[in-house]
């Protein structure tokens, strides 16, 4: 006979539910790691490949399943409920996964960075933009539909459709058809900082990592140029800027 504190299906509600929480984590964690290795063994360009067709294969059959042990409707493969929400608070729940990607990665930041130190969690948060950002770029390339060849008009598009254009303030100066500068005008991180009377946050080493691997992945010929991100000192109007240009936008 099989002992109780062995069975998860003997555990009371409580313990059931955080179990549930717990193998979702699981599930969150087993994919990126199928996704590291499968960058590692065959490289980023078909790691993406792969991604999108196991993505769009897992999503549906998991939907299916939770639809039909939770009893909710799905309308062309999404929950119903999700995509009649009224509108106030679909945005709302945009806003709210955005912010908890945002407390993520600066939890993630700071358990390095109280056990091993400042240095550590900086090297690991720069390695990090080097998979993130090429991996944004595709996911919004593909939301979007943009073509390899889509230049600074779709690089503007896509840098509308990041993360942080939910929770942070950002505009674009056009400088002509082949350059113009995204500013980040209020930054949630440096904002919080400057509440609290402290410094920026030296953010420059991973921004250069950051926006130059999301421009070239959304279309190899874009350059990118740091104007200024701290602890450059940066006027009151943004926290950081960055130019990107096209030599020819022509041949696209």
């Amino acid at each position: 006979m099989k002992d109780k504190n062995c069975d998860p299906l003997s555990l009371d509600k409580t313990l059931k539910a955080r179990l549930i929480v717990d193998m979702l984590t699981r599930i969150v964690v087993h994919y990126g790691f199928w996704f590291t290795e499968v960058r590692h063994q065959m490289g980023m360009e078909k790691a993406l490949e792969v991604l999108e067709k196991a993505t769009k294969k897992s999503v549906s059959i998991g939907l299916k399943r939770f639809a039909d042990v939770l009893d909710f409707e799905l309308e062309d493969g999404l929950p119903k409920a999700l995509v009649q929400m009224e509108e106030e608070k679909i945005d709302a729940l945009m806003g709210a996964v955005a912010k908890n990607w945002l407390v993520n990665d600066g939890v993630w930041f700071q358990s390095v960075e109280f056990d091993n130190g400042m240095n550590d969690a900086k090297r690991c948060n720069d390695s990090c933009w080097t998979q993130f950002s090429p991996y944004e770029a595709f996911a919004i390339k593909k939301f979007l539909k943009l073509d390899d060849n889509c230049g600074l008009e779709g690089l503007k598009k896509a840098l509308y459709f990041r993360m942080y254009s939910l929770i942070n303030e950002q505009s674009i100066v056009d400088e002509g058809p082949q350059s113009f500068v995204f500013q980040m005008n209020d930054c949630r991180v440096q904002s919080a900082r400057k509440r609290k009377k402290l410094d920026d946050y030296p953010c420059k080493s991973a921004g250069l990592v950051e926006y130059e691997y999301f421009a070239r992945s959304i279309d190899k010929r874009i350059k990118t140029e740091c104007i200024g991100c701290p602890p450059d000192e940066h006027p009151k109007e943004w926290f950081c800027a960055w130019r990107f240009s096209i030599n020819n936008q022509s041949n696209g």
